[in-house]
């Protein structure tokens, strides 16, 4: 399976205007994993982990729809598998 077809880009979007631009502003410190997200719309400052969470349902969606596709793609791959082992066998037929 390839791990590529798997891989999506989400859009986080502001709680207050729903816009998808950002300005990022990245605080020194122990941690610079840590930022604060400045809307360009509206100018609502959050941290990378509210934005995150405010987003929240959004991205389960998406990780469901990835999650359906990967079980999909699983299961042709194995019933293509088990086809292809027992081909030459006169009693076992897979549908």
């Amino acid at each position: 399976m390839k791990d590529e077809k798997y891989q999506r880009s989400i859009g986080l979007q502001c709680p207050t205007c729903g816009c998808t631009d950002y300005e990022y502003e990245y605080e020194q410190g122990v941690d610079e994993t840590i930022e604060l997200a400045k809307c360009a719309s509206c100018g609502r400052e959050l941290t990378k982990d509210e934005l995150i969470h405010e987003n929240s349902e959004n991205i389960q969606e998406h990780v469901s729809e990835i999650g359906k596709q990967v079980t999909e793609d699983l299961a042709k791959e194995l019933k293509a598998s088990l086809k292809k082992a027992f081909r030459g066998s006169k009693n076992i037929r897979i549908k």
